[in-house]
């Protein structure tokens, strides 16, 4: 068996399907891992959802800021913005279906007999791994269910609390939370978050720093991640590993091979806007 794992897909079926084709991906053997935003942008953001539920148990994929923003936009349509590609999506027939897988994946994972761990935007250096799947935990729980879904969605977006603190509560303690691990670029040694910058690494506001900068509670865990395009899957810090090498705006998607930490690279050829 082989773990494959995969930066931001954003719709581009076609790149990731050539990437599978490349390493003779099968199901019924291999894993493959998506840091998340699996829709939005890109083309077939419909297509990618029906493929990725079809592999079943073969696929393990985080929640990403898009991810959210479509169940967002299928609470409320007027959420959509014009850059958005998810309107097949909330018009095909088997919306219900879709959506409701997409609601029961993690926002966070990690697997001991690997020893990687994977959110979508990184940890932030004040969490453990352990912490960090405890606290996604508390926001999958509210994105399986009906009752306390409604309000989580309308109240997700917003860039405060910038910092955690344990004493938060209510709507408040989820959106930190889903920041830290969707949203999240640059950070100081704290925890506080700056979510407006998203270019690369030197574009850091004053007093800030890439969160991956920061030294961890438990280095010993590697940990792969997306969200940052800018960066073209560059970390250049040992057991850290960025896959979003901005495949959507006309570069390349990246899948990265777990067991030997061999990369593949397949181009869009076109850009979407």
């Amino acid at each position: 068996m082989t773990t494959y794992a995969v930066g931001d897909i954003q719709g581009c079926l076609k790149q990731l399907k050539c990437l599978l084709e490349r390493v003779d991906f099968n199901p019924s053997r291999d894993a493959l891992w998506s840091v998340g935003d699996l829709v939005n942008r890109g083309p077939q953001s419909l297509d990618t959802l029906r493929f990725l539920d079809g592999l079943g148990n073969a696929c393990i994929a985080v929640l990403g800021n898009h991810d959210l923003h479509l169940l967002a936009a299928a609470r409320d349509a007027s959420r959509l913005r014009k850059s958005d590609t998810l309107l097949p999506i909330l018009k095909a027939a088997d919306r219900a279906t879709l959506l409701g897988n997409l609601r029961q994946r993690p926002l966070a994972y990690y697997d001991d007999s690997l020893n990687y761990a994977m959110t979508h935007a990184g940890i932030p250096p004040i969490w453990t791994v352990a912490e960090t799947l405890e606290r996604a935990a508390e926001v999958q729980a509210v994105l399986r269910s009906d009752t306390l879904l409604p309000d989580y969605l309308d109240q997700m977006y917003g860039n405060t609390p910038a910092r955690w603190s344990a004493d938060l509560q209510g709507v408040d303690r989820l959106r930190v939370i889903t920041n830290y691990l969707t949203r999240m670029r640059f950070c100081k040694a704290d925890g506080t978050l700056e979510l407006k910058s998203k270019e690369a690494i030197g574009s850091a506001p004053t007093g800030f720093a890439p969160w991956f900068s920061f030294p961890r509670p438990d280095p010993h865990i590697r940990l792969i991640f997306g969200h940052w395009a800018a960066l073209e899957g560059k970390v250049n810090v040992t057991g850290i590993h960025g896959l979003d090498s901005g495949c959507v705006w006309g570069n390349s998607m990246t899948l990265m091979n777990l067991n030997t930490g061999e990369r593949h690279e397949c181009d869009c050829g076109e850009e979407h806007d």
